[in-house]
């Protein structure tokens, strides 16, 4: 067996061309297998003799210092992605992580604003301020389109079809979708583009939709850190991301009566399974309808 940086070239490589990974999925799968590494060399155990006994002291080690079951389960699939590459590719004749179990999770329904809530989100923002309807025209871009932050910061002006009300998207593994786009942040980003004009754009830049300041397109943190920061500027108490307008936008289409299908077509999932928790969420809301405005609940 040679040794672990050509073994890792050689599934990064993999990842890359035959997985087509974007770059933040391949950092991830690489970070959770360094870790898997950092363990190995410690324990003075070679890739070569890896025991299913090895990889279940790992898990353990990742509990007891404090990483999340959530964590823990994205790591050990990456682990296990290694090793069924490792079987695959010659590297070895067996996978000793066939049979590592990870952490039962409990059922985690993610956090989704109201129309209302996406409303006073985006009445908190300053418009006075140069970046503020750029700010306003993310939140509804999010919210109406259901666009991972990903996609929202490589959207392209070249991908926007305003007159047939259309958003060609780029999503995981470079996945080509068209979403539809509503008249409400149509008008947003027509404000945007306005103040968009009055910068000095960098090469290279000119066909991202959402710039910051110095001409340049932004970038995931830094979405993230304006929306926590209008959260809390709306009063609105839950803890909320970018991810969290994707969320409302799939609850708000299930709650209108959308088949998840369509849902699941909409937001680029791969796998119906992934769009089905959408449905609790649509419970979740339907009970506390219930609760509150039954005759029988209300005393």
């Amino acid at each position: 067996m040679k040794d672990s940086k050509n073994v890792m070239r050689a599934y990064v490589r993999y990842l890359k061309l035959q997985r087509n990974m974007s770059a933040n999925t391949l950092d991830a799968y690489q970070r959770d297998v360094q870790k898997l590494l950092q363990f190995l060399q410690r324990e003075q155990i070679s890739i070569a003799d890896v025991e299913l006994s090895n990889l279940q002291t790992f898990a353990c080690g990742l509990h007891d210092i404090g990483v999340g079951p959530r964590s823990q389960c994205r790591i050990l699939s990456g682990v296990r992605s290694f090793f069924r590459f490792l079987q695959m590719d010659g590297w070895r004749d067996d996978d000793p992580s066939e049979l590592l179990e990870s952490p039962v999770l409990g059922e985690h329904l993610p956090e989704v604003l109201s129309t209302e809530e996406v409303d006073a989100l985006e009445a908190s923002i300053d418009l006075s301020k140069p970046e503020g309807q750029r700010n306003r025209a993310i939140i509804e871009v999010l919210f109406s389109c259901g666009l991972r932050v990903s996609e929202l910061v490589n959207l392209k002006i070249s991908n926007l079809y305003v007159e047939e009300q259309y958003v060609r998207v780029f999503g995981k593994g470079s996945k080509e979708r068209l979403v539809p786009i509503s008249e409400r942040a149509i008008k947003e980003l027509d404000y945007w583009f306005m103040d968009r004009k009055q910068l000095n754009i960098k090469p290279g830049e000119e066909d991202y939709v959402f710039l910051n300041r110095r001409g340049a397109h932004l970038t995931r943190t830094m979405i993230l850190i304006m929306i926590k920061r209008q959260a809390v500027e709306a009063g609105i108490q839950k803890t909320i991301s970018p991810h969290t307008l994707r969320h409302s936008f799939a609850t708000a289409l299930l709650e209108g009566g959308a088949d998840l299908r369509v849902i699941q077509a909409l937001l680029g999932h791969e796998n119906i399974g992934t769009t089905e928790i959408y449905t609790h969420i649509d419970v979740t809301t339907l009970r506390d309808e219930i609760l509150h405005h039954h005759p029988r609940n209300i005393r």
